[in-house]
């Protein structure tokens, strides 16, 4: 094997890590606040557990996604509430979890709306992660930021002069 084909897997091997804490965290936190995102009782199933759960609890899983696997991490995390939420409505779907009477699972696209609320809060608390680890936001490198000793960033731009077009002759 060749060190790009080992960089992949050992980048596989990080996602995949990093996904399974975050859907570790994700399932902690959904039996913590004991509320299921995918079933519906009526106007009274919106408490504050029902918010910890969608709001919470993924940004919370999303933050070691992108702290164990580095920078692209918030964009993993965006799978933790789907893979987590996603198994508990096919559980409840295909009737392996049992529903209480009084309840109804949402519709589908009900469904999906309330994941990719999830879903956004997750790369969220990625986004926080990356924030995290680079200790800034933005695109610049940190060894090529603006600093008084470094004389790269530090000369000025060269100017046009006002008779020609920059063009040299």
């Amino acid at each position: 094997m060749n060190g790009k084909i080992k960089s992949r897997l050992l980048d596989v091997l990080m996602a995949t890590i990093a996904i399974t804490v975050g859907v570790v965290i994700n399932v902690v936190g959904d039996r913590w606040t004991g509320v299921p995102l995918h079933i519906f009782s009526g106007i009274d199933y919106f408490t504050y557990d029902w918010a910890i759960t969608l709001f919470l609890v993924p940004f919370v899983a999303g933050l070691p996604v992108a702290l164990i696997y580095g920078f692209g991490g918030k964009l993993l995390a965006f799978f933790v509430p789907f893979i987590v939420q996603g198994y508990k409505y096919l559980d409840v779907y295909y009737g392996s979890a049992a529903v209480p009477e009084d309840v109804r699972l949402l519709p589908l696209v009900y469904w999906f709306l309330v994941v990719l609320i999830a879903m956004e809060f997750a790369g969220v608390g990625g986004l926080v992660g990356e924030i995290a680890i680079k200790r800034t936001y933005g695109r610049t490198p940190r060894h090529l930021r603006k600093k008084p000793g470094n004389a790269l960033l530090s000369e000025p731009l060269p100017t046009a002069d006002s008779a020609s077009s920059g063009v040299e002759k």
